[in-house]
């Protein structure tokens, strides 16, 4: 039998557990409401009770609310950048370059945060491009910049790979010609002159004269590819005065191949195969003493459950809030019910059940309560957003983080736990004595 449930489990869409596991964890709060207002109608009191100390009320449910809302918007933000990233290096097969850091070469050939690190050189790279398995061997070579924007020298095969046709203009085919990310800001026609380095250390006089024109705009990627310069590699090594990576009587070609003996070397190259089984093979091929080959997706995924250990962090720390938050409301709760307590014991006086007295004050408690995580969901939906658009704009990779599922869960979670809490209370006001409350 619990094989048989097991298998009708796993056989159901996930949308539906998760829907069975949010009912499931929301289930005690209804159970306990059911059970506290059987045979009693306490919504009419309530509702007046609300409405009396309305401005007290609200500063409850805002207390809770934003207590809901920072929780779940935290832990579906982290959600929402793992997918960015994720997205930000799906272009991104394989990765050559020397030995070194597989996460430094990931965030310097993906996420374009530049590092000093040695160059692979011509026969080297003549061996990567001419391996009959390779279908594409782009050349990514880092180390100048304009304002914001890296200048990146590659070939229009990449351009295409990363993003596609262009959405504006053409792509570039001469030394001094661009393609400007989506995010750049210059347009088609627009010319600007290349800073040595990136960022404080950059020198904005090394490449004096030398302007490029920018000839194309790419489409969005959603990466920090966005807000990108691309240029032909050629035209970044002749702006360094190195060779332009063709024999003398090829000079003036833009892209492959390149001749060994005349390429100045590159950072990193990206790899592509036709066949997904080539792309292993490569990777053990191209992974020698002189370089080493790693798939940015297998690097960002061991990062990611990194990720996932901070993820856990932040789901406790989202829970102990929430129970700091929870314990302050019963706290309020208690408060308000000595607010309550002359017109509590005179329904009692006048014979209403202890029952009825104590549904009353536990279904106002769950009342505040309700209507404090509802307003918490919306107010995660505006945090999840606000933050999105900061983290965008501060690591140029597109996170569209919204809530789903497993916020819900843990605010359904938080419902239960914090009603049956709210008993506490409830039980308060029915020890209270009547005759000392009806003389207060």
């Amino acid at each position: 039998m619990p094989s048989a449930l097991s298998e009708a489990w796993q056989g159901l869409p996930a949308d539906a557990q998760d829907a069975i596991w949010f009912v499931v964890l929301l289930l005690p709060a209804l159970v306990t409401g059911l059970i506290v207002t059987r045979g009693y109608r306490p919504f009419g009191l309530v509702r007046a009770m609300m409405w009396r100390y309305r401005w007290t009320n609200a500063l409850f449910i805002a207390l809770i609310a934003i207590s809901v809302g920072i929780g779940v918007g935290l832990i579906a933000q982290e959600r929402g950048l793992r997918k960015g990233t994720a997205r930000a290096a799906e272009k991104f097969d394989l990765v050559v370059a020397a030995p070194g850091s597989e996460v430094q070469m990931l965030m310097a050939a993906v996420y374009l945060q530049p590092v000093d690190v040695p160059l692979i050189d011509g026969p080297t790279y003549a061996t990567i491009e001419n391996h009959e398995n390779v279908s594409l061997a782009a050349p990514i070579a880092y180390g100048d910049s304009y304002e914001a924007s890296p200048v990146i020298g590659t070939t229009q095969q990449f351009v295409t790979h990363l993003a596609g046709e262009l959405k504006q203009g053409r792509m570039f085919a001469g030394l001094e010609e661009a393609v400007a990310g989506a995010r750049v800001p210059l347009s088609v026609g627009d010319t600007f002159t290349p800073a040595h380095g990136v960022g404080d250390a950059a020198e904005h006089d090394a490449h004096e004269g030398y302007g490029i024109t920018v000839v194309g705009k790419m489409d969005l990627t959603g990466s920090p590819w966005d807000k990108a310069l691309l240029v032909p590699v050629e035209g970044v090594w002749a702006v360094h005065g190195l060779a332009s990576g063709h024999a003398p009587e090829r000079a003036g070609q833009i892209g492959p191949p390149f001749d060994a003996d005349y390429f100045p070397g590159t950072p990193a190259v990206l790899v592509r195969a036709e066949q997904l089984w080539a792309n292993y093979a490569l990777r053990s091929e191209f992974t020698t003493e002189k370089t080493m080959a790693f798939f940015p997706g297998a690097v960002l995924a061991g990062l990611h459950s990194m990720l996932g250990d901070i993820r856990q962090v932040m789901s406790v720390m989202a829970v102990l809030t929430q129970v700091l938050v929870t314990a302050g409301v019963l706290a309020g709760l208690v408060v308000l019910t000595r607010l309550y307590a002359r017109r509590l014991a005179l329904l009692r006086a006048l014979g209403a059940p202890d029952r009825f007295v104590f549904s009353v004050v536990w279904s106002y408690a769950a009342a505040l309560i309700g209507a404090g995580a509802l307003a918490g969901i919306g107010v995660g939906f505006a945090a999840v957003g606000a933050i999105s658009r900061v983290v965008t704009a501060r690591t140029d990779i597109l996170v569209t983080a919204t809530l789903g599922w497993p916020e819900f869960h843990l605010v359904a979670g938080f419902v239960s736990l914090t009603v049956l809490l709210a008993l506490t209370p409830a039980f308060m006001a029915l020890s209270r004595n009547i005759i000392t409350d009806l003389r207060a």
